[in-house]
C-alpha cells in the first residue's frame, strides 16, 4: 500500500465514497474509550462493545454485500491504560497481527492528570503512528472531547486543546485519518454520556461510530449521526445540584482513591478480542445481533 503524502481530509470535507470498505483486518488500540464502556452488549450483558465494535461490524456489512470476506477484527484496548503502555504493549501487538487499518485513541487517561506533559505525549503518539504506517496500514486517530460543558473535566480543556492540535499535525505529516471529537455536536448533550460523564453510552457509540466511518470516507450508516438531540428545559438548579454530588460520590471519589492507590481500572483484565475475530455482521444493524467467531 502506497503511503499518501498528506492528511486524509477531515471529517467534514471528505469526499464520502460508496465503493465497499478496502480494508480486510482491523486492530483497535486505545483505552476504556475504544475497549467500549458503558455499551453493554445485550447478547451478553458481561460484555461492552463500543464505537470500534460498531464501526467493524458496519464496514464487515458493507463488504459481505458487496461479495467480499467478512472483516477480521481485534480489539486491544483496555480501561485506564495511558498513552506510552498503549504504544509500549498494544502496538507492537497490534503490528504482530498486520493489519491495514489501526485505530489508536490514547492520551485521555492521562490528560485527566493536571502535570501531564503534554508535548511529551505528543511525541510517544507520533512515533507510534510512524511505526503503523511504516507497514502500510492506514491508521485512524481521534481527538479528545471538548470538555467545555463538564463542571470538571472543563480544567483539561487547554491541555486537550494542545493535544488535538498535535494530533492533527500528526495526522497531516503521516497521513493518518482523523475522528473529530471535539468537533461534534451531538456530544455537547448528557443524554449521550453515561452517567459517569466520562464514558458515552450506546448512542453517544453508535454516533462515534458513524463519525469515525465519515473520517474513514464512507458513508455514515446514520445520516443524523451529528444532529443533536431535541433541547430540553434546564432542569432546576436543586436538581442539579443532587445530581452533581451523587456524581461527585459515585464517580469521582472512586477515582481519585484509585489514584492515591497507584490502582487502574483496567489492572488485571486483558483485552477483549485478542486475535481476529470474523466479523459475520447482522443485515439490520440495529438488532446488533452480529456474531462474532474467530478467524481461521
Amino acid at each position: 500500500m502506497n503511503l499518501p503524502t498528506s492528511t486524509p481530509a477531515s471529517a467534514q470535507t471528505l469526499p464520502l465514497d460508496d465503493t465497499p470498505p478496502r480494508w480486510e483486518r482491523y486492530v483497535a488500540i486505545g483505552d476504556s474509550f475504544t475497549e467500549g464502556l458503558w455499551d453493554v452488549d445485550p447478547a451478553d450483558p458481561e460484555r461492552v462493545r463500543g464505537w470500534a465494535d460498531r464501526l467493524a461490524l458496519d464496514l464487515s456489512a458493507r463488504r459481505v454485500a458487496a461479495g467480499s470476506a467478512p472483516l477480521q477484527y481485534a480489539n486491544l484496548a483496555v480501561r485506564g491504560k495511558k498513552l506510552v503502555p498503549i504504544v509500549d504493549e498494544q502496538v507492537p501487538a497490534a503490528l504482530a497481527l498486520r493489519p491495514d487499518l489501526v485505530s489508536l485513541v490514547a492520551g485521555g487517561n492521562d490528560i485527566l492528570r493536571p502535570h501531564t506533559d503534554v508535548d511529551a505525549l505528543a511525541a510517544h503518539l507520533e512515533d507510534a503512528v510512524v511505526r503503523l504506517r511504516a507497514t502500510g496500514a492506514d491508521v485512524l486517530l481521534a481527538t479528545g472531547f471538548d470538555s467545555a460543558d463538564s463542571p470538571l473535566v472543563a480544567m483539561t480543556r487547554p491541555r486537550v486543546g494542545v493535544f488535538n492540535a498535535h494530533l492533527w499535525s500528526i495526522a497531516r505529516r503521516h497521513g493518518a485519518h482523523v475522528l473529530d471529537l471535539w468537533g461534534m455536536r451531538a456530544l455537547h448533550d448528557w443524554r449521550v454520556w453515561s452517567s459517569d460523564r466520562i464514558h458515552l453510552n450506546d448512542d453517544g457509540h453508535r454516533r462515534v461510530a458513524d463519525a469515525a466511518m465519515v473520517a474513514l470516507g464512507q458513508r455514515p450508516t446514520d445520516a443524523g449521526w451529528d444532529v443533536p438531540l431535541d433541547v430540553l428545559p434546564p432542569a432546576p438548579f436543586s436538581e442539579r445540584a443532587r445530581e452533581n454530588a451523587r456524581w461527585a460520590r459515585e464517580f469521582v471519589g472512586p477515582w481519585v482513591g484509585r489514584r492515591v492507590r497507584g490502582r487502574s481500572s483496567g489492572d488485571g483484565r486483558a483485552a477483549k478480542y485478542p486475535t481476529f475475530t470474523e466479523q459475520a455482521a447482522a443485515v439490520e444493524q440495529e438488532d446488533d445481533t452480529a456474531v462474532r467467531r474467530p478467524a481461521d
